[in-house]
């Protein structure tokens, strides 16, 4: 690869998305179907995929081989883990999470699509919209996914129907109403046959939308990140003690939010240090302008103390500093929390202990209704808590900025992650 191609290659846009749908809506097909047809799969993988479909005596080549790589997932058919895929087009680079679709692994879904610009939630025409669907597209609203693109599949055994088709995208629109959901799409595919998956559909000529392919090339994710509040963790302070940067002292971080040029006038908290931006430098170089999700180093013109879990953000736009946070929390570990247990929270590049002080509610996900009655929190069951932590976290709404917004709890004894939550201010 050239030079120049590897330049434009690094520079392409990259976006994450993920699946989810019920078992044996085919989800992994899907993907293989995605991968196979935009020419993204080694030919000694094509070999391995088409000895294992002549084994189990199929006709025809299983895509979803490509994707279900743990042994007991092939077994079954099915997908049990998180599994990510990375492919490219001439247009952009794709970082997949391929999620699994049963009860008991809602955790697996709330890990694969935490990052996720779009969410890709897959429906089998014949059976429409089912309990799996809705949990589903409730947790693509409630991480705040900013795109879902709803794949209603297997049209191949519904005659490719026009009817067929609106009345599961009219069930959903249905349903979607009561979600906070942005932006919804709808493509009818056949992931077995190809339909309208990269190549458009010669069966259905009533459909004149985009194929899903070209949808997820054009989808236009830039204004996915919040470039309005200014929020920079800091997560390393930069000190050569070399001859030549004796005296250097860099800031270094990924930017969680907004946009910051030099000569731009900062406050570091929780400190309230006041300084301005002397330069940014970046692994190319300095630059006149970083934006999220860059990552970065700051110099500022004062040498004031600043520390790993600082946040470096505009005086007249700051974060909530608060030791009483109000958080949805997806429980990951099969025990339950015990009453005021504590844990390690950890939230952007900062750190501190906590305990839950109080259980509010659990989230039914198939209804959406609240559980007042019942609040032990089991795994992959969704709860609002409130958490008291040992000095004030640097937090935005997650509606507002998924990265200050979201913390992780940590089991001290174990360090085992046991949850993942999304702030609500």
């Amino acid at each position: 690869m050239s030079t120049t191609n590897t330049n434009t290659y690094l520079n392409m846009q990259l976006l994450r998305f993920t699946t989810a749908g019920s078992v044996d809506d085919g989800k992994s097909t899907l993907i293989g179907r995605l991968l196979y047809d935009s020419k993204s799969i080694f030919e000694d993988q094509m070999d391995a995929v088409e000895n294992s479909s002549a084994k189990r005596g199929l006709e025809h080549v299983d895509l979803s081989l490509l994707t279900d790589g743990l042994k007991d997932e092939r077994e079954q058919g099915i997908t049990i883990d998180v599994a990510y895929r990375y492919f490219a087009t001439p247009r952009r680079k794709f970082i997949i999470a391929d999620t699994p679709g049963h009860i008991q692994y809602t955790r697996n879904m709330v890990t694969g699509a935490s990052t996720a610009n779009l969410a890709l939630i897959l429906v089998d025409v014949r059976n429409g919209v089912i309990e799996q669907t809705c949990r589903h597209s409730f947790i693509a609203s409630l991480l705040q996914i900013p795109h879902l693109v709803v794949c209603i599949n297997k049209m191949d055994l519904a005659d490719y129907s026009e009817e067929a088709y609106d009345k599961v995208v009219r069930e959903y629109k249905d349903f979607a109403s009561k979600l906070d959901v942005k932006d919804v799409r709808f493509v009818p595919i056949s992931a077995l046959h190809g339909d309208n998956v990269v190549n458009r559909s010669e069966k259905m000529s009533w459909y004149q939308g985009e194929t899903l392919l070209h949808t997820l090339e054009t989808i236009h994710i830039g204004s996915d990140q919040n470039h309005i509040d200014c929020r920079f963790p800091v997560q390393t302070v930069i000190r050569p003690h070399s001859d030549e940067y004796h005296d250097y002292r860099g800031y270094a971080g990924r930017i969680a939010g907004g946009v910051y040029k030099p000569g731009d006038e900062v406050v570091v908290l929780p400190s309230g240090f006041t300084s301005r931006i002397k330069s940014i430098e970046t692994m190319d170089g300095p630059v006149e302008e970083a934006f999220a999700p860059m990552s970065v180093t700051l110099n500022l013109e004062e040498d004031i103390d600043v520390s790993r879990g600082d946040m470096i953000v505009r005086p007249n736009n700051q974060p909530e500093m608060v030791q009483d946070l109000d958080v949805m929390l997806c429980w990951f570990n099969s025990k339950s929390p015990l009453p005021r247990a504590k844990y390690i929270v950890k939230h952007t590049s900062n750190e501190a202990r906590c305990m839950i002080k109080e259980v509010l509610y659990k989230v039914n996900i198939n209804t959406l209704h609240r559980i007042e009655d019942d609040k032990d929190i089991r795994m992959n069951e969704i709860a609002r808590v409130q958490l008291r932590t040992t000095r004030p976290l640097m937090v935005d709404d997650y509606n507002e900025n998924r990265n200050t917004g979201s913390v992780i709890l940590i089991d001290e004894a174990t360090n085992e992650t046991v949850a993942a939550g999304m702030v609500r201010l």
